[in-house]
């Protein structure tokens, strides 16, 4: 007996310790981790979801779409709901464009309430999944971001991230307009973490869609331009830039190399980049017209005023030279502008002086962005006049020593085109219903400083100027032909192989309706503007007048 009663009372001993045990831990849970567990309760029955609003189309002028959303799907998980990771994972990884391992990774997670397995799936296979009704995983529409025209204006445009939100371009300059106001849902659930209740507790604002004053035909046709360059001259690049000079309004910028905008990370580092904006270059020979500009309105000269021109000039410890040699010679400033004479440019400079000369360079929106309503803009470098050396007059009045944008350019040369005001370029007409603000323009120099100008640009395109092969038969044209050296980054010199080739103009010269500005960045086989740039910014124009209805002289 003794025996069993010790048994009996071990046991009891046994069964007092377990019950003591218990009573401890459904104390610790009733009292220490109650709030944490009722938390955790709670989540897993009611839950908080966005519900993203449908972002706004892009639109050319036209109406054209240049970027829209489609239906699609963010993919998640509760962990604890899922009786077998692997086995949903292979479900779920063809579906999903995911490695089954890492989807049964983030599922056997039991400590984690929320997972997300993929963003964005589009919409069949959404509905597959959906189909599978897998327990524990969610399918929440949304949407993602296409573009039907893939490379056409893609830089311009840019691209949304996954979260939803502009990154670059268009997209992201104007995210608050196109994105609108996310909604949010509370979506109760039962044990089995199915949902059998949805509450709205924020209501979905959609976002605007934007129509551009861009013409996608004008558009394509810039581009398609820009590709036969890239095929000819090699180059690291180019930008393309179609204005209506009267109003700002751009109808075309075009970037070469192309860019898929559906899938922009894929490409290299120099298809990303919109040059138009934000590549800064020395302007060469097309700043002469600032140069000149400035001292028509100052009255240091007027197109008549003759120079004597010797071979050479040296500015301090700079000798100026021309692109070809010659003999001394006398020009009058027409022709010092139209036969682009570096000498020459250089003396109407040294007329100016550096502070008046400084002054102009910043009156024409140099050493600033221009306010494009486009993100990425690059301010370019302008030196103050106090920070001159003895031969800065003798590189800045050709273009040399500065750096600028091709659309600062754009918009100085829409200055002369227009009459003398000076305009923010801008690429959108409409946000929504309404009308997008129109900057105001800020007078630079006079209606008859700008006509004069426009006659003498005329004289580059004409017989003897540096642009004759930009001519186009039945219309009077206007521009300014730019070949810069660019700095050798190893020595800090003016490199002998890598140019600037450019070309800006307008047309019909005395009442201009459409400005062109073309750069190429390193071209091979070739390098000046007249032989690279120009014959692209014909083509331009010669789709462009007709296509405009800008009737011939």
């Amino acid at each position: 007996m003794g025996l069993i009663e010790r048994r009996i009372g071990l046991l009891s001993a046994i069964f007092l310790c377990l019950f003591v045990l218990a009573i401890g831990r459904a104390g610790k849970l009733m009292v220490l981790d109650h709030a944490s567990l009722k938390e955790r309760a709670t989540g897993q029955q009611v839950g908080d979801q966005v519900v993203a609003a449908p972002r706004g189309a892009i639109l050319d002028r036209n109406g054209e779409q240049f970027a829209v959303s489609t239906d699609a799907a963010d993919v998640s998980a509760t962990p604890y709901l899922i009786d077998s990771p692997p086995a949903v994972a292979q479900k779920l990884a063809p579906l999903i464009g995911k490695d089954a391992d890492e989807i049964a990774a983030k599922l056997s997670d039991r400590e984690s309430g929320f997972a997300y397995l993929a963003r964005g799936v589009d919409g069949r296979s959404a509905q597959k999944i959906r189909k599978l009704e897998l327990a524990g995983i969610d399918v929440m529409p949304t949407t993602q971001r296409f573009y039907p025209s893939k490379t056409v204006a893609a830089q311009m445009l840019g691209f949304v991230g996954t979260e939803g939100k502009g990154l670059s371009g268009l997209e992201y300059a104007w995210e608050k307009q196109l994105h609108g106001t996310d909604g949010r849902r509370r979506i109760v659930k039962d044990g089995a973490g199915d949902p059998i209740q949805t509450i709205t507790t924020q209501q979905v604002q959609p976002g605007s869609d934007l129509r551009l004053t861009i013409d996608s035909q004008m558009q394509l046709q810039a581009e398609s331009v820009l590709a036969r360059v890239g095929t000819k001259f090699q180059p690291k690049g180019s930008t393309a830039i179609v204005m209506n000079p009267q109003n700002g309004e751009v109808l075309a910028l075009a970037n070469w190399p192309k860019l898929d905008a559906n899938d922009p990370t894929s490409a290299t580092p120099e298809a990303q980049q919109n040059r138009a904006l934000g590549f800064t270059y020395e302007p060469g020979s097309t700043f002469k017209a600032v140069t000149v500009a400035g001292a028509l309105q100052e009255k240091k000269v007027t197109p008549e005023t003759i120079f004597g021109l010797p071979p050479t000039l040296q500015v301090a410890d700079r000798v100026i030279k021309e692109s070809h040699d010659r003999g001394a010679i006398s020009l009058s400033v027409s022709q010092i502008l139209a036969q682009s004479s570096n000498v020459g440019s250089v003396k109407i400079g040294l007329e100016l002086g550096a502070e008046k000369f400084d002054s102009w360079v910043r009156r024409f929106g140099f050493g600033k962005p221009t306010g494009i309503d486009l993100a990425g803009e690059e301010q370019g470098l302008v030196l103050r006049h106090q920070e001159y050396s003895g031969s800065s007059m003798g590189n800045l009045p050709i273009g040399q020593g500065i750096a600028v944008t091709p659309i600062q350019m754009a918009a100085a040369y829409s200055a002369i085109a227009n009459g003398g005001v000076l305009r923010p370029p801008r690429v959108v007409k409409q946000v929504g219903d309404e009308p997008a603000e129109q900057p105001r323009g800020e007078r630079i120099i006079s209606g008859k400083t700008a006509a004069s100008l426009r006659k003498m640009l005329e004289g580059v395109v004409g017989a003897g100027g540096t642009a004759a092969e930009a001519a186009i038969p039945g219309y009077d044209l206007a521009g300014k032909t730019g070949t810069a050296q660019k700095i050798d980054p190893q020595t800090g010199e003016y490199s002998k192989s890598n140019y600037v080739a450019s070309f800006i103009g307008f047309a019909p010269a005395s009442k201009p309706k459409l400005l062109v500005a073309v750069m190429v960045d390193e071209p091979r086989n070739g390098y000046y503007g007249g032989e690279v740039a120009a014959p692209a910014f014909q083509e331009i124009l010669n789709f462009a007048l007709p296509y405009m209805r800008i009737p011939p002289n």
